[in-house]
């Protein structure tokens, strides 16, 4: 399915697809085995410009539009949706906020080393105790003496944790609620600024999560985000609505390496004399994955269209990673299907689809938050 794609765009798809193939595609099952951090692809990311794509030219990025974006982000989950996780982390939810809310200074000082991926970002928002109601968390930001702050907090499942170079971090600095709620870049090479590995995931293996502890770290004035106090959860929120356009194409993206895993291995596998695929319950598993693999991406080129355009995407990018989210687990467990047995077993990455598909309906907004929100924008009326 290629609707409208520029020549520019099409030729995005097909080099980071090459790339994909050549390169991460070889390595994603063993990574997931050993737990093993894609160093390779981390490599090629920045040395093909991938790790700055989005981040505008006069800071040394791409300056990619929404869609392309959307493709990349899509192919590089094909291959290995840990390997979309560090892009899409470090552009869609540290990168993009900083370009829409940082100052001028701000801007210079982290976009172009974020370009080239000297620092990588993370972002820090979720909770021990508070992830569906961020504006309830329970780490602070405190003036000192001299302007600044120090923070104090713990943070939750945090991708690239261990490696950024720069946390975008969510701390209170005023009373309850949302309004108490503030931004902060926090260089994660800080005093008192600690990240521990999680390991032990059901999916997402190779992919670098972390706790991070944050003990009296003191950064100055100059690293708020969004120019003044209580404007956190409004800068967590864009960051957010492109958070939810990129996992909605990376969940397209798994869902089309379960579809073509499945066809690929129905038309070789044989039973009661022919190939699977000619059996028509074979057929239904993946005819319902192809149609709702377009349906996904179509939702996801929707949110593109529209931020591309300067309209409103947050219903839009919610709606997105509600059905991708959803629709990559059943295609996965479509493709576990297909493979009988051997998609048990980690001969085949049947079983990784999966165990990484899970995981997108649960981060960046649960299913269950992402129809709250829709039926909020739909009704005027908030069942929170």
């Amino acid at each position: 399915m290629d609707l409208a794609l520029s020549p520019e765009q099409e030729a995005v798809r097909q080099s980071v697809r090459k790339w994909v193939d050549d390169v991460v595609v070889p390595q994603a099952l063993t990574n997931d085995r050993e737990e093993r951090f894609p160093e390779e692809a981390v490599a090629g990311l920045k040395e093909l410009g991938y790790i700055g794509l989005t981040i505008p030219e006069e800071y040394g990025g791409g300056g990619a539009d929404p869609l392309s974006y959307c493709l990349t982000v899509e192919e590089l989950a094909r291959g290995d949706a840990n390997v979309r996780s560090i892009v899409s982390v470090h552009l869609g939810l540290v990168s993009s906020p900083i370009v829409r809310w940082g100052t001028a200074e701000q801007k210079q000082r982290w976009l172009p080393v974020m370009a080239t991926g000297e620092v990588l970002g993370c972002f820090a928002l979720t909770e021990p105790d508070y992830g569906s109601n961020p504006a309830d968390l329970a780490s602070t930001a405190q003036r000192t003496p001299d302007g600044g702050y120090r923070i104090n907090g713990n943070k939750i499942f945090i991708t690239n944790g261990d490696i950024a170079g720069v946390a975008l971090v969510m701390a209170r600095t005023g009373g309850a609620g949302a309004r108490g709620v503030s931004a902060f870049l926090v260089p994660t090479d800080t005093p008192g600024f600690t990240a521990k590995p999680i390991h032990g995931k059901l999916g997402l293996r190779s992919c670098d999560t972390a706790e991070l502890v944050l003990q009296d770290v003191e950064v100055g004035a100059d690293a708020l985000l969004g120019g003044e106090e209580g404007t956190g959860i409004k800068v967590a929120l864009s960051a957010l609505d492109d958070g939810r356009m990129s996992m909605a194409a990376s969940c397209t993206g798994i869902a089309q390496a379960a579809l073509d895993s499945m066809v690929t291995y129905s038309r070789q596998r044989t039973q009661f004399g022919k190939p699977i695929a000619g059996h028509q319950l074979v057929q239904e598993l993946i005819a319902d994955t192809a149609v709702e693999v377009d349906c996904s991406r179509l939702l996801t080129w929707t949110v593109a269209d529209l931020k591309t355009r300067g309209e409103p995407y947050t219903l839009a990018a919610s709606k997105a990673k509600y059905y991708a989210s959803e629709a990559s687990v059943r295609a996965a467990n479509n493709c576990v299907q297909v493979h009988g047995g051997y998609g048990y077993i980690d001969e085949y990455p049947a079983g990784k689809y999966l165990r990484d598909a899970r995981v997108t309906t649960l981060y960046e907004g649960t299913s269950q938050i992402q129809k709250l929100l829709i039926g909020r924008a739909l009704t005027g009326v908030s069942a929170f």
